[in-house]
């Protein structure tokens, strides 16, 4: 995965402590906007420990929640609400570039906010319930394809979503029609892992870090694939690759951060030369490996620039599942 910091950020690198005591690094803000327990949250956390442990922030981060559209909520309220409000900051993933491509958030597309910073990236994940009779990916997809009325898939995130999507691409590798899976709809990872484990789900297609997140906490979950070109290290180093398990399958989520769009230029450079600072230690290396996010530093110009270019790509996507796009 390419790494890369903005020539701002790397000058910044020297931003100190009176800096982040004044203007946008003051009493900040992460907005999540689903609700918690999800991949969003994982990634508000991330940098709620980041800024403060690499003293760019004096006092802790606040973490709110804003559920609702699965992003579109928080992406409206900032652009109308919040606009120019430089000490809050919003999660988003390629969940949310997914669902921009589509025209999903209403008037609002990818030029209506300041596009911030990648602190990392994640795969997409097939888990089931520790006592699921499914024991691989193959069992899925074999029961699918005898029968896809009777394989229940749910995650965070409707029609044309990034989870449904890979529950599409799921369907489609076992032979299924993506038009008959059965698929239930939750406003996050969390709610659908609750359903998991109540049986009212049969397999999630969520995301690698936010199941080990889960699975940390007492989870029962087991899982079964990543949707990574390679098998993942650490924890998930026995876990087979979709292409390993049978579906020629990769979905890699980035994880990130916007800003309202009248947010000044000077406030938008002092947040990306913490962002360059933060990410470039060893501190803030081994945080994202504790919460299973792989490398992945972009910052200003950079993410934008890669924003713009996954925007079309999956508008590229959606056409080929005939979904359309908006835009």
């Amino acid at each position: 995965m390419k790494t890369t910091i903005t020539a701002l950020a790397l000058t910044g690198a020297c931003l100190c402590t009176s800096a982040a005591m004044a203007g946008p690094l003051d009493k900040t803000e992460c907005v999540v906007p689903a609700k918690p327990a999800g991949g969003f949250d994982l990634t508000c956390k991330l940098v709620q420990t980041g800024l403060l442990e690499g003293k760019l922030i004096t006092e802790p981060m606040r973490v709110t929640y804003m559920p609702g559209g699965i992003g579109a909520v928080a992406f409206n309220t900032v652009i109308a609400q919040r606009h120019s409000q430089a000490n809050t900051i919003v999660a988003f993933s390629s969940g949310t570039l997914l669902n921009l491509a589509q025209g999903k958030f209403g008037r609002y597309g990818e030029n209506d906010v300041r596009w911030l910073a990648a602190v990392g990236t994640d795969y997409g994940a097939v888990v089931v319930a520790e006592n699921s009779p499914y024991k691989t990916l193959a069992d899925v997809m074999k029961a699918m394809k005898a029968d896809p009325s009777k394989v229940v898939l749910g995650a965070g995130g409707t029609i044309g979503s990034q989870d449904w999507m890979k529950a599409a691409l799921l369907a489609r590798a076992a032979g299924v029609s993506p038009k008959l899976m059965r698929f239930v709809a939750f406003e996050g990872g969390g709610e659908a892992m609750t359903a998991l484990q109540g049986g009212h789900i049969h397999v999630f297609t969520g995301d690698a870090a936010e199941t080990g997140q889960q699975q940390r906490a007492g989870a029962r979950v087991r899982m079964l694939a990543v949707m990574s070109g390679q098998r993942l290290p650490g924890d998930w180093s026995s876990v087979p690759t979709a292409k390993e398990a049978g579906a020629d399958i990769e979905w890699p989520i980035v994880r990130g951060f916007y800003l309202g769009p009248k947010v000044s230029d000077a406030d938008y450079a002092a947040w990306t030369a913490a962002f360059g600072k933060m990410m470039g230690t060893p501190g803030f290396e081994q945080l994202r490996a504790q919460r299973g996010l792989f490398p992945m530093a972009l910052a200003g110009k950079e993410v934008d620039a890669y924003v713009h270019q996954q925007v079309a790509q999956y508008r590229r996507l959606l056409q080929e599942f005939r979904l359309g796009a908006a835009r």
